[in-house]
């Protein structure tokens, strides 16, 4: 697939919004829809990859797999132990129980299951729990223990009508979030059936559901309502507003036009958007978006824990700017040298995946 810089400028769209209503940002009152935003790139980029495999016959559930723990287990365990090394130390007893839960459940991927049956995302307890933000990580890996064999079977025994198959279970699972979000919404905030919807919405982009957009003015113009979404449910939604559900149409179709619209097919280059996504500084934060996703929260969360009373402006602007510094060392000396195959190999990467899940 070739690389599109304003995909990682999205990544900034979305990971930005969630750090800066985590610190308590009340103009960002709506900014936890950019995990929605993560959904749909997620969908987009590893849906495509998965079908161009399949399409040339070299598609395995062993390499793909391999890809998932070089992409996410380095940083990821690397915050689990940092935390629990400052958890030992900071938290009461009682906590520190909970975050040992925590933390088994975020090794094992279900960790949203475990914050579902706690407590609500905007409940109180939230303040105490420093790995909360794994639950989206759950969700992913659940999607994608299930999606690559469904692929394969529709491939192999279903004449490989991928979006013909899809795109029924994208309604339902819509339709259960729609109802769920008004009569289930803790079940429906965390569980993957009635989030899968999101990340089969970049998975059918990828496979073409939509053809490519050959008026220019058009383009331009999806664009913007793309960005302008996404916006209306950052600066407008907050802990009352019901979801995901129908709202969740906000940021999923806002990312959705973006990444669609700033597809290079058409030879008509880039959007005004698209160009905006690619600017430099924007592309960088998108390149450390998960370690910053990562690192974010605990410091918030400890932070707090110390200091009792609710951190200062300057104090909460403090542990975001070290986020962001711990992100950045993060994404060069944990996150990059995993991704080469040349530096480590499969079978020692497995065998320390294994070793820090244990």
């Amino acid at each position: 697939m070739q690389y599109r810089p304003d995909i990682d400028g999205l990544r900034a769209v979305a990971v930005l919004p969630v750090v800066l209503f985590h610190a308590g940002s009340q103009t960002f009152s709506g900014g936890f829809v950019g995990v929605d935003i993560f959904f749909v790139i997620s969908g987009y980029l590893i849906g495509g990859i998965i079908a161009e495999e399949i399409r040339q016959g070299r598609f395995t559930i062993l390499n793909f797999y391999e890809r998932r723990i070089r992409r996410l287990f380095p940083a990821l365990f690397t915050v689990i132990a940092c935390s629990a090394v400052v958890a030992s130390f900071v938290f009461m007893p009682a906590d520190f129980r909970d975050f040992g839960e925590s933390a088994a459940a975020a090794t094992l991927f279900v960790a949203n299951i475990l914050f579902w049956q706690e407590a609500g995302y905007f409940d109180t307890p939230a303040a105490v729990k420093p790995l909360l933000h794994t639950w989206s990580l759950s969700v992913e890996e659940q999607f994608y223990l299930v999606f690559p064999l469904f692929m394969i079977i529709v491939h192999r025994w279903l004449k490989g009508r991928w979006v013909q198959w899809l795109l029924p279970v994208l309604v339902l699972s819509f339709a259960l979030s729609a109802w769920g979000a008004i009569h289930k919404p803790s079940s429906t905030f965390y569980l993957a059936p009635t989030r899968a919807w999101e990340l089969l919405t970049g998975v059918l982009l990828a496979l073409g559901l939509l053809a490519p957009i050959g008026h220019r003015w058009l383009r331009e113009a999806l664009a913007l309502a793309g960005m302008a979404l996404i916006a209306w449910a950052v600066l407008r939604f907050d802990a009352h507003t019901a979801f995901p559900g129908v709202n969740a149409l906000f940021p999923v179709l806002g990312a959705a036009l973006l990444i669609h619209t700033g597809c290079p097919d058409t030879g008509m280059g880039g959007t005004i958007v698209s160009r905006l996504l690619s600017w430099q500084p924007l592309v960088l934060t998108g390149l450390i978006s998960y370690s910053l996703y990562l690192w974010h929260w605990p410091l918030i969360v400890f932070a707090g824990y110390i200091n009792i009373h609710p951190l200062s402006n300057l104090q909460m602007s403090l542990v975001v700017l070290l986020s962001i510094g711990l992100a950045v060392l993060s994404w060069r000396y944990v996150e990059r040298p995993f991704r080469s195959r040349t530096r480590i190999t499969a079978r020692p990467l497995f065998a320390g995946a294994v070793t820090a899940m244990a």
